[in-house]
Parts: structure tokens; sequence; C-alpha cells
């Protein structure tokens, strides 16, 4: 029992020095912030402070109270300053002097300061929740926008130019069809797999090369119509064979199998063209030494060579076939009479019109005049395009048109995305 009690004593003993040296640290240090906030070193006079309340269990001085009130006061810590200041009070048993009204005076500012601070944190916590309602908001308005701005998308392979009539042949999954500058499909054809267009004319056909249906579509009335099967221009042909560019004048050449004659067929009679007056014809070529000679059997001579007459492709050219051979040999140029071997040459001749005809030879296409010479390529007279519409290729690969700025779709319209918001987002 007595070593408890001395084991007991020592350790109160400890106690109590310790205590005593803590506070006796502790004063240093709150001299020191008094000293530093004398000075005005308010940053100095905290750093001081601060150490000095690590000594200390709980404040029971008013002066350090009041000491802790001034500092952080001065620093505009008004919630610590509180504290401070509820505890001077608490403490103070003089309520009638200069120092005490001074501090009723610095609570007062505290708590208007305070005060201030909560309705600003208001004020800010009220401007965040309008900015985030905005911008979620602003987050559904695009997605509406994007919503709507996919519906007025065009998903189609390719759209070829605008012409003069604000028409454009368009590509979709390997067929083809015609669309206007509002984005609105003119026609859709789901099996002709192949186009040519020039001068006006768009010509859809179902196999790319030997096609044995052809659809013309004319780009300044608009209208669609079938060719006549070919077995109507020959009843051994099978198929239309190598088709040429369609011309300004409506005529269109083609070489079908079988025959001893081109197809020549104009698009806007919508009738074969053919020579009627043949013996006539040959002699007018005989007179003007063109030919040499000429039977009732529709043939030719040229320099000894006998050669079946194949009809009238335009500007005084006549296709000339060997017998049992139903490959174009030569052209015969009646201006000046010269002759286009096709094995040299070129193999296929189109219709004449504006004084030149389209010329293939092997892989090359030139154009030529009628006496066979290499002119300048023909001008296309579908006509430029003079509107607004602008097409725009998107990442997904579809396309867009645009007007003044504005997406369009036929009769449909949409701002962009910007112009879009601004408008909606109040």
């Amino acid at each position: 029992m007595k070593n408890i009690l001395i084991i007991f004593l020592c350790f109160f003993s400890f106690c109590a020095l310790n205590a005593q040296s803590n506070k006796e640290i502790a004063n240093v240090y709150l001299k020191r912030a008094q000293e530093s906030l004398d000075n005005l070193e308010t940053e100095k006079s905290l750093y001081h402070f601060e150490k000095a309340m690590r000594y200390t269990d709980s404040i029971s001085s008013p002066d350090t109270a009041k000491l802790g009130t001034y500092i952080y006061y001065n620093l505009r810590n008004y919630k610590e300053a509180k504290v401070f200041v509820k505890q001077y009070f608490l403490l103070i048993k003089n309520k009638k002097t200069d120092e005490y009204l001074e501090l009723i005076e610095i609570s007062v500012n505290i708590n208007d300061e305070l005060e201030a601070e909560l309705l600003a944190q208001k004020k800010m916590e009220a401007e965040r929740l309008r900015k985030e309602k905005e911008l979620k908001r602003i987050d559904s308005l695009k997605v509406v926008w994007k919503a709507r701005s996919e519906s007025l998308s065009l998903k189609i392979d390719s759209i070829y130019s605008f012409d003069k009539n604000n028409l454009a042949v368009f590509k979709d999954d390997g067929i083809y069809g015609i669309i206007n500058d509002k984005g609105e499909i003119i026609l859709k054809s789901d099996d002709y797999k192949e186009v040519l267009s020039f001068d006006g004319y768009v010509l859809f056909m179902n196999k790319p090369k030997k096609p044995t249906k052809i659809y013309c579509f004319n780009r300044n009335t608009k209208e669609v119509f079938l060719l006549p099967l070919v077995s109507e221009f020959n009843p051994l042909s099978s198929h239309y064979g190598k088709v040429m560019l369609p011309r300004g004048n409506g005529e269109l050449v083609t070489y079908p199998d079988n025959s001893y004659e081109p197809m020549v067929y104009n698009l806007n009679l919508k009738k074969f063209i053919r020579v009627t007056k043949k013996k006539e014809l040959f002699k007018t070529l005989k007179n003007s030494d063109v030919i040499d000679k000429f039977n009732k059997n529709n043939e030719v001579k040229i320099n000894k060579i006998w050669y079946s007459f194949g009809g009238h492709i335009g500007g005084g050219i006549y296709p000339l076939y060997l017998e049992s051979n139903f490959n174009v040999h030569s052209f015969l140029c009646s201006s000046d009479g010269n002759i286009i071997n096709s094995a040299l040459d070129y193999q296929y001749l189109g219709a004449f019109h504006n004084n030149k005809l389209q010329a293939i030879g092997g892989e090359k296409i030139v154009w030529i005049n009628q006496n066979g010479t290499k002119v300048s390529d023909a001008m296309d007279e579908t006509g430029d395009y003079s509107g607004t519409s602008t097409l725009i290729r998107l990442k997904s690969g579809a396309y867009q048109i645009m007007q003044d700025g504005v997406i369009i779709l036929g009769k449909e319209r949409l701002e962009k995305m910007s112009i879009f918001l601004r408008n909606n987002s109040k």
C-alpha cells in the first residue's frame, strides 16, 4: 500500500511539473504572438498563437481569448474569431471596460461578416445549381439537336455534283438514283447498277457491261422512260453492247451483239434513227468518190474491199463491217473519205453533236471531229450548279445539305448547334 502511494505521488508530481512546463511554454508563445500583433505582423502572430495553443488544454484567460479574437479577425477568419470572442465573453468579469465594449463591437462585426459570408455562399450555391441545371439542359438540348441532325442526314454512299437543274446522281449500296439540292430523292432504281451521265441525260443500266435494260432520265424535263428492248432494234441482239455517252441533241449510240449496225436512238423523239434512202446515199457517196461501188445487198466497195454498210452515226460517219463479223471493222468519214480503222484507232464512236464525237480505243477515251482528228473534250451540257446548297460529308460517312448555314432536308430545317442552343436554352 505504501509503494502504491509513493508511485501515485510521483506520477502526480510529474504531471504537475509537465503542466507547469506547458503553461510556461504557452505563455512564451502568447507573448510573442502579442508582440507580433502589436507590430502589425498578423501572419507571424498567428504562427506563435497556434504554437501556444498546442501547449494549452483550454482557454482560461480572457486575454488569451481576446488575442485569438484579434488575430483571426484581422485575418478575416471570422469563424475562428467567433469561437474566441465567445470564449472571451464567458471569461470576462468586468463588463464596463472600454475593452469589453470594443470586443462587443468586434463581435457584432464578426456576426455581420459571417452573415455576409453565409449569404455569399448561398448565392454561390444557387449559382452553382443554376449553372449545373443549365449545363444539364444544354446537354439535353445537344442530345435533341444531334438526334434531329441525324434524322436530317442522308445515309448515301456517294452524291455527285449538282447540275444547273439542282439535280445530282447518287449511289447507295451499288444502286443509283437522282436527288435534288434539298435532299429529296427524285428517282431511285433498285436494280440498275451502272449509270452514264452527259449533256443533260442520265442512263441507268442493269449491268455495267452488255446491259439488257436501260432507263433514261432527262435532267431538263425530269422525264423517266425505258428504252425499247434491243430486240426491237434487231431480233438477233440480246444486249445493247457498248453504250456511248448520250449527247445534247438527244442521240445515243450503242453497239448491240449480232448486229451489222450500231443502234442509234433519239432520246427526245423516242425512236430509232436509221438511214431510209440508202440507194440515194450510196449514189451521193460514189459521186463524191468516197466509195467505189455499191450493190443491192447494202454493201459498199472501198479500195477493192466490200463492206456491209452499218448505217449513219451522225456527222457523215458510217460504220463498216466485214462479212460474218459483227465487230465494226472501220468508220468511213464521208467529209474527206478518211477511214478510221477500229483495230488501229477506235473501236467505238458515239453520236455526233457540236462537231464532236466520243471515241473509245481500248481503255482510252478521246473526242474527235467528223474526219477523225482528235480535238478537245466536249463540254458537258448538263450545266453547272448555281444554287446555295453545300454538301457536307460527316464522319459517319453520311451527307448533310447546308443552305445559308442551315441543315436542310426537304422542307425540314435545323440551324447550327450553337444557334439552336442559344435559341432554346432560355
